[in-house]
């Protein structure tokens, strides 16, 4: 397993909380970003001490989003999709790998849904790449639950797609799908196809409301690959 520096803007929140925890469990270094260090610094005491005792773990830390990035050769984007595009013009992405999990959602008296960006011709991770053309974006960790992220069992018992256009980005997520769900994450296709990934998370946020479960993806048939 290749061991990276992971900068997760938005790491104060359930998401990037969740998975930055994930990856330092299993030996990734993390650097929880925030609009503040002062902000970012508590979160990353609570995940630090929260892997108090796991042997091999990675180092956490808090920092201002921008040296976050900048500490980081991996940045994963959580962030509310509210001011995305404004914070993603902020960041020195130049050169980074960087995932999005970024789902842009509404709700109103009949649930969730996904809102329609650049007349359905568009997503946010396409919007980051936009945005920083000289980083490489791929999406990925669109549908795991921050419940699960930052429950007790030591994998989730789901599939996380990766998509994107750039083969050896894919391959760093997928790999770091790994500390997720103990498996590869999957190859799901080009970067447009986040416009399907993204919305979706509507669809599972309708099941647990429902069922009062927090679910998840799991794909068939690939069993012999």
């Amino acid at each position: 397993m290749t061991s990276h520096t992971i900068a997760v803007i938005g790491g104060t929140g359930p998401q990037g909380k969740g998975l930055g925890y994930r990856f330092a469990r299993h030996g990734h270094t993390v650097v929880l970003g925030s609009r503040s260090e002062e902000r970012a610094l508590p979160v990353a005491d609570e995940v630090g001490e929260r892997l108090s005792g796991v042997e091999g773990a990675g180092r956490v830390t808090g920092a201002a989003n921008a040296d976050a990035v900048a500490a980081a050769d991996v940045v994963l984007l959580a962030v509310p999709w509210d001011g995305h595009d404004e914070l993603v013009a902020t960041l020195p992405l130049a050169g980074k790998t960087v995932i999005s999990c970024v789902n842009p959602l509404a709700f109103d008296k009949r649930g969730a849904h996904g809102l329609v960006i650049n007349g359905g011709e568009g997503s946010a991770a396409e919007s980051a790449q936009a945005i920083a053309p000289e980083a490489t974006v791929v999406g990925a960790f669109h549908n795991v639950s921050a419940v699960g992220l930052w429950g007790d069992e030591e994998y989730l018992d789901e599939d996380v797609l990766v998509v994107g256009d750039v083969v050896e980005a894919k391959e760093v997520a997928i790999e770091l799908a790994a500390a997720v769900t103990g498996r590869p994450g999957i190859d799901a296709g080009k970067l447009r196809l986040a416009r399907q990934l993204e919305p979706f998370t509507a669809v599972l946020i309708s099941i647990n409301r429902k069922y009062k479960v927090h679910s998840g993806v799991r794909i068939s048939g690939l069993d012999a690959h």
